[in-house]
């Protein structure tokens, strides 16, 4: 098994570290909210990003095994940074405005008098989709030290 993951630890750590930083977001959110929800096993959003886990493992990964002057680390690093900032800029702000929609829709159905559980075929947008600054930093730093488990 070890040589297994010595040779194939550019993917397998990555994964790992994604895996590792959805199990926290969940015992996160339950510790939290004091309530479990089997969605946050598989969910984005949430503290820690498995997103910016799983790059930093592989930037670090890359990093060790390559080099830093490598043309796959400066792949890795450039991805890592994207990731991060999308998580963090574009994704949040697609969560934000989720919640503002449902919100509206709430009130609306209120106006017109409907109960907004009435309808099956209009559900909710999914809130947690994009993370805080945070979440991201949390992530990342979880991603750098699992990445350094593996080198």
């Amino acid at each position: 098994m070890s040589r297994f993951i010595d040779n194939n630890a550019l993917w397998v750590a990555p994964i790992f570290s994604f895996v590792v930083a959805q199990l926290l977001k969940y015992v996160v959110y339950a510790v939290q909210y004091k309530v479990f929800r089997k969605e946050r096993l598989t969910g984005a959003g949430g503290m820690p990003s498995s997103h910016s886990s799983g790059v930093c493992t592989l930037i670090v990964v890359m990093a060790v095994r390559e080099g830093v002057h490598s043309p796959m680390f400066a792949i890795a690093l450039i991805l890592g940074l994207i990731v991060m900032y999308d998580a963090a800029g574009v994704r949040r702000a697609a969560g934000i405005h989720a919640k503002v929609i449902n919100m509206l829709k709430v009130s609306i159905d209120e106006l017109d008098g409907e109960a907004a559980d009435d309808k099956t075929d209009d559900k909710p947008l999914k809130e947690f989709v994009g993370h805080t600054p945070l979440e991201v930093f949390c992530g990342a730093i979880l991603g750098i030290f699992i990445g350094f488990m593996f080198k």
